[in-house]
C-alpha cells in the first residue's frame, strides 16, 4: 500500500468473502481479461469528446512530448550508427506481465500494466533481454539495439513527462571462465556509450563506475575510455545489477551531466534457468541528449 491510501481504498477492496483485488488476481487469465475489458468498456462509454480532449490536455501519460521531433532524431541517428555492431531490433510497446517486476525486480506499481495481461515497456533493454534469451537458443553470442519510447508510472517532478525515448543494447552470451566474457562486453558497452556521446558532438564523456563483486574491479582499466569510481551510488543495487555498473555523463560544453546507464545484469539467467547464462546492458536517454544539444 502506498502513501496515498486512505478510506477510499479500503471501502473499494472491502469485499463479500474477502479483498476485492485478491478476488480479482485469483481469476483466470482469460476472465480476468474478461471483466477489464468490460469495465474499461463502461467506463469509455461514459465519457464524451470534451472529456477525452480534457485528458489530452491534463495527463502526463498522454500529453505530446514538447521536443522538437528533428532534436530527437538527431541524437536516434548517433547512437544507432554507433551501434553498427549490434542488430537493430524493432521492439513491441509492450512486454508481458510481470516482465518488469519478475525479471529485473522493479516494483510493479511503477509500470503501467494493460488489460491483456501485458505491462507498457519500461526500458527497451528488458525488452532486449526476453529477446535476447529466445535467441540464445541458437548458443552463439547476441548482440542487440533499440530506440523505444517507454512509460513510467512514478511520480516525477511538475512538468515532466512519463513517456520518453531511451536506446537500449543488450549483449547475451555465456560463461567463459575467468570473466572472459564480461571483459569483452563491458568493453564493448563502455566504447559505444562513448562514441555515441562523441558523435553528437560532447565534449567530454565518462563512465561514474559502481563496483558490486570484488572480482569486478578493473575490469574497465584496460579500456580506452574515461572512467572514475563512484562507490557511492544508491540506484542499481539490490539485484537489478550485478558485478558492475556505471553512470554515463557527458558535457556538451557545460559541466558533466548524466545521461545513461549500464551494467551486467542476471536476467537471462533467471529468464533461461540457467546459472552459465550472462547478460550486459546498456542505455541512454534520448530525450535527455535532446535537452543538452547545443541549438
Amino acid at each position: 500500500m502506498g502513501d496515498d491510501d486512505g478510506p477510499v481504498f479500503f471501502r473499494v477492496l472491502a469485499g463479500p468473502g474477502g479483498a476485492a483485488a485478491d478476488v480479482l488476481a485469483a481469476l483466470p487469465g482469460a476472465d480476468l481479461t474478461t471483466v477489464q475489458l468490460e469495465v474499461a468498456r463502461r467506463r469509455a462509454a461514459r465519457l464524451a469528446p470534451a472529456d477525452v480532449l480534457r485528458r489530452h490536455r491534463d495527463d502526463r501519460f498522454v500529453a505530446a512530448s514538447p521536443l522538437p521531433f528533428g532534436s530527437l532524431r538527431r541524437v536516434e541517428d548517433a547512437v544507432l550508427a554507433a551501434a553498427s555492431s549490434f542488430e537493430p531490433v524493432t521492439l513491441a510497446p509492450l512486454v508481458p506481465l510481470g516482465t518488469h517486476s519478475a525479471v529485473t525486480g522493479l516494483a510493479q506499481h511503477r509500470v503501467v500494466p494493460t488489460g491483456r495481461g501485458t505491462e507498457v515497456a519500461a526500458d527497451p533493454t528488458t525488452g532486449l533481454a526476453l529477446e535476447a534469451a529466445v535467441r540464445r537458443a541458437a548458443g552463439s553470442v547476441v548482440r542487440l539495439a533499440a530506440i523505444q519510447r517507454v512509460v513510467r508510472a512514478q511520480r516525477v517532478a511538475a512538468g515532466l513527462f512519463a513517456h520518453f525515448s531511451v536506446f537500449g543494447a543488450v549483449t547475451a552470451g555465456r560463461d567463459e571462465g575467468n570473466l572472459g566474457f564480461e571483459r569483452a562486453a563491458v568493453a564493448e558497452h563502455a566504447r559505444l556509450m562513448t562514441a555515441a556521446c562523441r558523435a553528437l558532438g560532447a565534449t567530454a564523456v565518462s563512465l561514474g563506475v559502481t563496483v558490486l563483486d570484488p572480482r569486478f574491479e578493473g575490469l574497465l582499466d584496460a579500456v580506452d575510455v574515461p572512467v572514475h569510481p563512484f562507490p557511492d551510488r544508491e540506484g542499481g543495487r539490490g539485484g537489478y545489477y550485478d558485478g558492475l555498473c556505471f553512470k554515463v555523463y557527458a558535457s556538451f560544453g557545460g559541466d558533466l551531466a548524466e545521461v545513461g546507464d549500464g551494467g551486467f545484469t542476471p536476467w537471462t539467467r533467471r529468464l533461461l534457468g540457467n546459472a552459465k547464462e550472462r547478460l550486459m546492458t546498456s542505455g541512454l536517454g534520448v530525450d535527455r541528449l535532446a535537452t543538452l544539444l547545443p541549438a
